[in-house]
């Protein structure tokens, strides 16, 4: 993967725009997930919204992608392909999505409750999103890699959830992945310096039950082995003046969720 490439003020302009598209994309998403929509109708949503805003959908064709949206449903960890099966009632869905404008790719996910969610995976969603918060805490100046990793770690296995190893976070810029690599689990003070200008992916992947996962038939869904639910939520962040400053933004999202599911 090589090393780091540090952003300058120029790119952090560019990527904050391609950033908010994407937030806004998620919102657009967040305005029409409910139960009976299909998340083959979730992708077209998302392909038409960033190319009406004159960008690109970083995921479609990237490894011969065939989406602009990746969507992962309940025991579905992440990769998980649009299809034709509605959603249901009690269902969760990891939307993960890249907006690519002016240069620069943008990449979050949000996992979506449809209908009413049982309250043991709704808590499930609560602790993999504070693991995302608690390990952009850790990326600041002098840190490193497995600062991020360990406070993500420490968090879910503290709550008694799993977290997936075979799957990280990473660089992100002009090329969706980058180095460095962020995983969700490691030793603090191990790994990459945390420098001004570095972008990440940061994004933990937690499981209800056993960390271990398979791969799907379609070769691209990543599924839990024990079939228990799967919560994933993303963020890209810089590091500006040795603090982090999270580039795209759930409030849209939320601000939606408000409006139409409230």
């Amino acid at each position: 993967m090589g090393k780091p490439i540090y952003k300058t003020a120029q790119d952090l302009e560019k990527m904050r725009k391609s950033a908010d598209l994407l937030g806004r994309t998620h919102a657009e998403i967040a305005k029409r997930i409910m139960p009976g929509i299909t998340t083959n109708e979730l992708d077209k949503i998302a392909y038409e919204f960033i190319k009406d805003n004159g960008a690109k959908p970083s995921f479609l064709g990237l490894y011969d992608c065939p989406s602009s949206i990746l969507t992962s449903v309940n025991n579905q960890v992440v990769h998980g392909l649009p299809n034709n099966r509605p959603l249901r009632n009690g269902d969760i869905i990891s939307v993960d999505c890249g907006v690519f404008l002016d240069g620069f790719h943008s990449d979050s996910a949000y996992t979506y409750e449809i209908g009413n969610v049982a309250p043991e995976i709704r808590n499930l969603l609560k602790v993999t999103k504070e693991a995302l918060y608690i390990g952009i805490e850790n990326m600041k100046y002098g840190n490193r890699i497995g600062d991020i990793s360990n406070a993500i770690q420490k968090h879910v296995e503290k709550n008694n959830y799993t977290v997936v190893r075979e799957l990280v976070g990473h660089g992100v810029g002009r090329k969706m992945h980058e180095a460095p690599e962020v995983p969700n689990f490691g030793k603090a003070g191990k790994g990459e310096k945390i420098r001004n200008g570095l972008v990440i992916a940061i994004e933990p992947m937690v499981n209800m039950g056993s960390r271990s996962v398979l791969q799907s038939d379609d070769g691209w869904s990543i599924v839990t082995k024990d079939g228990k639910p799967a919560a994933h939520f993303e963020h890209t962040v810089a590091l500006v003046d040795g603090k982090p400053e999270i580039l795209t933004t759930f409030k849209y999202i939320e601000q939606a969720i408000k409006m139409f599911h409230n």
